[in-house]
């Protein structure tokens, strides 16, 4: 049991080794695919940004609007806010052309 620990640590050891030592990359990424990227990952960069906004937003919005309720139900209630006066009639005369 103990030469297979001593082992797998040797090949973990090994592999991390082999894979982070600097290899020539034989490959060139021409301006229209660089900039599909750029492009493809401004893109994603942006959705993730709105998608947190909105959610720290949500919590915001719903307590603006409840405040902008409980101020309307304030006023409603003063005594400026009850009228005497009719309210302008909404009825709308047909139209008389020939």
């Amino acid at each position: 049991m103990g030469t297979r620990r001593i082992l797998n640590s040797t090949l973990i050891a090994v592999t991390c080794i082999v894979a982070f030592i600097p290899q020539i990359a034989l490959a060139y990424v021409g301006p229209g695919a660089g900039i599909s990227l750029l492009g493809a990952l401004w893109g994603l960069i942006v959705g993730v940004v709105m998608a947190l906004g909105i959610v720290l937003f949500w919590p915001i919005r719903i307590m603006l609007r409840k405040r902008k309720a409980a101020a309307e139900a304030k006023n409603a209630d003063t005594p400026e806010a009850h009228t005497t006066e009719p309210a302008a009639s909404t009825k709308q005369e047909p139209d008389q052309t020939p």
